[in-house]
């Protein structure tokens, strides 16, 4: 069974209403459609078979009218032979060929009906139609841009893309603390007072007097890029 039964149920159907109630709202259009066109093709060749037959009516009509003009002229001739009787007969015969005549012409009237019906049954099945494939555009459309959301949000939210923005992260302090340190220390080797060092250094007790010499340990001091190269190995090793 179609979603449809009959050309009045598409030609009075209601779309917005069918899809906000359907499941699935692209296969349901998309059967509304092939029920439409199915039906299109039948109405047209529903009216192709009546313009046949409505030409075959026509063409005995045309023989009906001769033969009623036939029978006419066999009437006179009969009058005019004195025969009354064979005149009579040839009328009867005229008056049932007109008559089987207009009956054919009644149907033709019918005929004539159908096929404007049929005008407008096809004006408004495919202005139905042509509403019922805008909207599957329009639904196409939207689950196209669903599609596209979704499909960002999942990259947003990947684990990886977390990872990577971390592992950024990470690496942007880790080089930001490597500079802080390298200035300072520049500062430091430089002559300008460090007071973190200074404050480092400060015994917190006091020292003992000994009664022994101290002895004097001389180091060869570092010079500013040196110190720099030692702190870089130093960050390396333990980053």
């Amino acid at each position: 069974m179609g979603v449809f039964s009959r050309l009045t149920d598409i030609i009075n159907s209601n779309l917005t209403a069918m899809l906000d109630r359907a499941e699935d709202p692209e296969k349901m259009i998309r059967l509304i459609i092939q029920e439409m066109e199915d039906t299109l093709v039948e109405v047209r060749s529903s009216a192709a078979r009546t313009i046949a037959e409505k030409k075959g009516i026509n063409r005995q009509l045309d023989r009906l009218a001769d033969t009623v003009g036939e029978w006419e002229r066999k009437a006179e001739f009969a009058i005019s032979r004195g025969r009354e009787d064979l005149a009579k007969g040839a009328l009867l015969e005229k008056s049932k060929v007109a008559d089987a005549a207009k009956a054919l012409e009644d149907e033709l009237s019918l005929l004539d009906e159908s096929l404007a019906k049929n005008d407008q049954d096809v004006a408004r099945l495919e202005s139905k139609l042509t509403e019922a494939k805008a909207k599957q555009k329009t639904i196409r459309s939207r689950k196209e841009t669903v599609d596209s959301r979704l499909k960002v949000r999942r990259q947003l939210h990947d684990p990886r893309v977390d990872d990577a923005f971390a592992r950024f992260e990470k690496d942007r302090k880790a080089r930001s603390t490597r500079r802080k340190v390298r200035s300072s220390l520049m500062i430091s080797v430089s002559g300008s007072p460090c007071p973190t060092r200074s404050r480092s250094l400060k015994p917190r007790v006091p020292l003992k007097k000994s009664s022994k010499p101290l002895k004097l340990v001389s180091a060869t001091p570092l010079s500013p890029r040196g110190v720099v190269e030692r702190l870089d190995r130093s960050v390396n090793v333990e980053g």
